[in-house]
């Protein structure tokens, strides 16, 4: 775990809401200080370069460039957490080894998750080091079924699928059916490691055997790739 040390953080963000948001939520946890906000990436440069900086929440849809695209420009980044409003971003910018990514609008549990990924990351704040992905000790969700919570290793998952209120999700041992929406999971998954391939369906993108532009194969299961995801799922897989 981190030790006490204060957090430095940048917010950048062209929506006053939205960069308000994160600046309350940001007060709201002792460990986080705030250092310095900026509705654009000239401003959020001019702050890098004359303080240091630990974690950066940075949207990605902004006028001037895109915010995976200014993480390209500095040659040593600090940690980053991408907030925008849309999914598509998600595998690029886990692609930076974004420590999360948060899809407006975000909700203060979801970006205490986001956090404690930083502060359970087993890095030293020092000078702006380079970003990383969560540690080994994150990759793990909890389900609630037969009156309890049950740890799920994220790399034994196969696939989850949507049964109305609730969802199935299918790992290598067993299944477990948990009342919750395929969305609500869907936005505590890395995208580096799943996909959704139809509204009933996510993937661990590490478990597909085989794949055809209307299936994908995993384990004895063949699962359809709606038309609506596929060209998603075309850049992921490449087919």
């Amino acid at each position: 775990m981190l030790n006490n040390k204060k957090i430095n953080c940048l917010a950048v963000d062209d929506e006053p809401p939205a960069l308000q948001v994160i600046e309350k939520y940001v007060s709201s946890i002792p460990l986080l200080q705030l250092a310095a906000s900026c509705s654009n990436a000239v401003d959020a440069l001019a702050v890098l370069q004359n303080n240091q900086i630990d974690l950066l929440f940075l949207d990605i849809q902004m006028p001037q460039i895109l915010g995976t695209d200014f993480m390209r420009t500095l040659v040593n980044p600090p940690k980053v957490i991408f907030t925008t409003a849309f999914r598509k971003y998600a595998v690029e910018g886990f692609d930076l080894d974004a420590v999360d990514y948060l899809l407006k609008p975000i909700s203060f549990e979801r970006f205490l998750k986001a956090v404690n990924k930083v502060m359970h990351a087993n890095i030293p704040i020092t000078d702006s080091p380079a970003m990383v992905p969560a540690s080994k000790e994150n990759e793990f969700i909890y389900l609630r079924a037969d009156r309890k919570n049950i740890k799920i290793n994220l790399e034994d998952i196969l696939f989850i699928e949507s049964l109305k209120d609730y969802i199935k999700v299918v790992t290598k041992e067993k299944t477990i059916i948990t009342k919750q929406s395929i969305s609500s999971l869907e936005e505590d998954l890395p995208a580096k490691l799943f996909t959704r391939i139809h509204r009933s369906f996510i993937v661990s993108v590490n478990k597909i055997e085989s794949f055809t532009p209307e299936l994908i194969q995993i384990a004895k299961y063949e699962l359809p790739i709606s038309r609506s995801y596929r060209h998603e799922v075309e850049k992921i897989l490449k087919f």
